[in-house]
């Protein structure tokens, strides 16, 4: 999967610099997305929605995202990363002011909706550079851009309880960080990769084409896997996020400031997790991470569920954090390098489907807790981190015709 170290060496500067250039446009993402987050209520109070409108305008905010996914992934391979990477930063970083001037729920849909839109172009562009960066270092550096991303939602949340204590309006923060974002993410972009050269086509497997076809359904076939593996294991962030906090409150009584240490405690197992994956997936390959750290994962949730107590369920969703950090770049790593041509592409299909697990987890457990306690209704996570552990070795490059098994390396 990675480049030999020599070209690496000679590669040095430039990568070093587009290195740089792509954890600055994750941590803008991170941070634009954070201050829409820490400004929501005070957008809700602007606009007069009620919280289950609120709940309903958040899902345009997914289906901008999505439809982004979609079309950012295509046009990355056509264009190159240079070009779609700033591009996306640019429109997330410009549409953040949006929710800001909504008067009223249908213009802050429309504001949501094209929120969503810039903040998907994006995030399969930067992964889609962030691959590409990848493949010249010749080493995993996926996780460490995904927990700068995370990062970049801290500065939000510090930065917006900063602004809103001295008295600013939401149109005033949003929009000074649209105008900043817009200069960051031009500033930044000439440190971007040019796009890579197209390969030549492999050449036709003597024994006819039905070889080669049979390697092209399997490689589609393994980013249809990868996409569903996301969608399971983003569909258990997404339940940390929105009922960690009420599991502790539900299953002990744990008053509002202890619930949400639970949270705390996942986030920043996430955040810590995510910057030490890299090294371990160096050393001990792709797979491995993903099938311990789902491993791991179902083990914490699991420990959560059954705790007797506050701390042990602290602990459980500690783990959990810790085993789900390195699990999803991963995914979106094999993704971009199953086919360096179509990586933009590969990625915004992974990340799709992913986003959208993300978006079903919190809505799913909500109605098995009708039949089930919530406890019970845990178990679905854990289940997907289950099945996860045990398809790892979907990460594992699909052969070429002829050239018998993939080899097992360290670092793919």
């Amino acid at each position: 999967m990675f480049v030999s170290m020599q070209r690496t060496r000679s590669l040095t500067r430039p990568l070093r610099s587009a290195r740089r250039a792509t954890f600055g446009y994750f941590a803008l993402n991170g941070f634009v997305m954070g201050m829409w987050i820490v400004h929501i209520p005070a957008v809700e109070h602007r606009t007069g929605a009620t919280h289950a409108t609120l709940g309903w305008l958040l899902l345009l905010l997914g289906a901008g995202a999505f439809a982004g996914m979609r079309l950012a992934g295509p046009l990355t391979d056509r264009f190159g990363a240079r070009r779609a990477v700033p591009a996306g930063a640019v429109l997330c970083a410009a549409a953040l002011v949006l929710p800001g001037l909504a008067a009223d729920t249908p213009t802050l849909g429309a504001a949501l909706l094209l929120l969503g839109f810039g903040n998907g172009c994006l995030d399969v562009a930067m992964n889609t550079h962030a691959v590409q960066v990848e493949r010249g270092l010749g080493r995993p550096v996926m996780s460490a851009f995904h927990a700068v991303f995370s990062l970049g939602g801290v500065l939000a949340a510090l930065a917006g309880a900063l602004t809103l204590s001295l008295g600013l309006g939401a149109a005033t923060t949003l929009g000074a960080t649209a105008a900043v974002g817009c200069v960051l993410a031009l500033l930044a972009a000439p440190a971007l990769l040019p796009r890579e050269p197209a390969t030549a086509p492999e050449p036709r497997d003597p024994g006819g084409s039905r070889s080669g076809s049979r390697s092209g359904s399997r490689a589609r076939s393994r980013i249809r896997i990868l996409a569903a593996l996301a969608f399971a294991l983003m569909l258990c962030e997404g339940v940390a996020n929105d009922w960690s906090a009420l599991h502790l409150r539900d299953a002990f009584g744990a008053p509002a400031a202890t619930a949400a240490l639970a949270y705390g405690a996942f986030a920043t197992a996430m955040t810590v997790g995510r910057l030490l994956t890299d090294r371990l997936a160096a050393r001990f390959g792709p797979v491995a991470v993903l099938r311990h750290g789902a491993g791991l994962a179902a083990a914490g949730l699991t420990l959560a569920v059954v705790a007797p107590g506050v701390p042990a369920a602290l602990a459980g969703w500690t783990l959990f954090g810790a085993g789900l950090s390195g699990c999803v770049p991963q995914l979106f790593s094999a993704a971009g390098h199953a086919d360096p041509q179509a990586a933009g592409a590969n990625v915004s299909r992974v990340a799709g489907l992913g986003y959208l697990g993300m978006l079903a987890g919190p809505a799913v457990i909500g109605p098995l807790t009708r039949p089930v306690p919530l406890d019970a209704a845990l178990l679905l996570p854990v289940a997907c981190c289950a099945v996860a552990a045990l398809a790892a070795k979907a990460l594992l490059p699909v052969p070429a015709p002829g050239s018998g098994p993939a080899p097992v390396a360290a670092a793919e």
